[in-house]
This record gives structure tokens, C-alpha cells and sequence, in this order.
């Protein structure tokens, strides 16, 4: 059944690795084109995302990801990804804004009362250089309000997992306070969603969720700490059409 069939403001959805035609290393539900994946696989499983969440293929909105604090505004679908940006935000209806990820933190962002929605791709750089409270501001010009915001923080690298330096750890904390971490090994290491999840609250976005699914530990999803060569699962985020609210 669609997730269209139940109406709601907005509509948030994250894949896992599962369901899709794609084959090793990239079982089975790769949704990355620029992997090295064969493509008529990726597409395949792009269509049948489609058919699953209700929305054409041609509604999606997809990023060309680089680890940027890049946000940007769009209103309409795109044939190709949005070039070198790392965050999307519209106010279209029904316009579906995709992010890729494997082990990076997927961020949906929703104002259902203002009508605004966006994603944000938050790997280590793009969190530590402000693409999140990049993406907020964006959003508040936009219209929204911190206070109205809902944000959702998906399966991602966890701080049990992310082993890092001990000086890149206490730099990318300096940044982004709350993000330094110690792994089960007792290793420095990186919890980025705990930094993101403070900064969200510190620029007065208060209902904030948090998947707290490790993603190099879950063999449920891809991760690329994990296995080097693999896959993408996504994040998704879209406002319903007026009439379906």
C-alpha cells in the first residue's frame, strides 16, 4: 500500500539494504548511482522505491554529495542531482528530497505548519563546518520556525563504532560540541548525531528524534567503515499534496 493512503502533513521515510535487485557488494537495495554499481540495478531499485512510498520517480530530488556546508532551495524535480550541495530544502508539495548515505548522519527537517521541508547529508566535515544550522536558517527564510521544526536523525555511525584520531575527534567536538566519543574498544571516537542533536536544540528546534541504529555495527544497512566497497541507503522527506493533508 502507499504511504500516500494515510494522510499526513509530511512524510519521512529511511531505506535499509534490503528489498532491492542490485548484486554483491552492493545487496541489495543500492539507491547510490555513483558507486559503481550497474545502473540499470540502481534505477530499478529507485523505481521501486517510487512505487512503494506513492510518488512518481520523476519527483525526487537527489544530491551530488561532497561533504559541503552547502544548502540549497529547490521548487521543482530535478533530472539530474543538484550539483555540489550537501542539504535541500522546498516548499513544493509532493517533491521528494533524497539523501544517500552510508554511515554519514541523514537528517530529515519538516515545519509542517509553515510548509517546509529538507535533508541534510551530515558526514564528519559537513557536521563539523555547520550544514545542519546552515540548513535551518535556509529553512527559517523559508518561512519555518526553529520552534515548529521537527527533526529526524537516521541510522548512522555511532559513537560506539566511529573510531577516529584522537586530534581529529577533539577538533571536529571544538566545532561541534558533544561529538566526541569513546568507542566499546575505548578509542577516541566520533558520536556525530549526539553533536547534531545539541546543536538542533541550541538553535531552538525542540522535538528532535533520534534512530539510534549503528550503521557499522547493523549489518542491516550498508556501511562504508564497515565494508570499503558497498551500497547507499537513503533518507526521504516530502510534503503530502494539499489534498492529501
Amino acid at each position: 500500500m502507499p504511504l500516500t493512503e494515510n494522510p499526513r502533513p509530511v512524510r519521512k521515510v529511511f531505506t535499509t539494504r534490503a528489498g532491492g535487485v542490485s548484486a554483491a557488494p552492493y545487496a541489495s537495495f543500492n539507491l547510490g548511482l555513483h558507486v559503481g554499481d550497474d545502473s540499470q540495478s540502481v534505477r530499478a531499485n529507485r523505481r521501486r522505491l517510487a512505487r512503494v512510498v506513492g510518488v512518481p520517480a520523476e519527483r525526487f530530488v537527489w544530491m551530488e554529495q561532497l561533504h559541503t556546508n552547502t544548502v540549497t532551495v529547490v521548487s521543482e524535480p530535478a533530472a539530474e542531482p543538484v550539483a555540489a550541495t550537501d542539504a535541500l530544502v522546498t516548499t513544493t508539495p509532493n517533491l521528494v528530497l533524497a539523501v544517500l548515505v552510508a554511515d554519514c548522519v541523514p537528517v530529515l527537517l519538516s515545519d509542517a505548519t509553515a510548509g517546509v521541508v529538507a535533508t541534510v547529508h551530515a558526514g564528519r566535515l559537513g557536521a563539523r563546518n555547520g550544514i545542519l544550522a546552515r540548513t535551518v536558517e535556509a529553512m527559517r527564510r523559508c518561512g519555518a520556525a526553529p520552534g515548529n521544526i521537527h527533526a529526524l536523525l537516521g541510522p548512522a555511525a555511532s559513537g560506539d563504532s566511529y573510531e577516529v584520531p584522537e586530534e581529529m575527534a577533539r577538533d571536529v567536538d571544538s566545532r561541534l560540541p558533544g561529538s566526541y566519543a569513546r568507542t566499546q574498544a575505548g578509542t577516541p571516537g566520533l558520536d556525530l548525531r549526539a553533536g547534531l542533536e545539541r546543536q538542533l536544540r541550541e538553535a531552538g528546534v525542540r522535538a528532535v528524534d533520534v534512530d539510534p541504529r549503528d550503521t557499522i555495527a547493523d549489518g542491516n544497512f550498508f556501511s562504508h567503515r564497515r565494508e570499503g566497497v558497498t551500497g547507499r541507503q537513503a533518507g526521504l522527506v516530502w510534503l503530502s499534496p494539499e489534498g492529501e493533508r
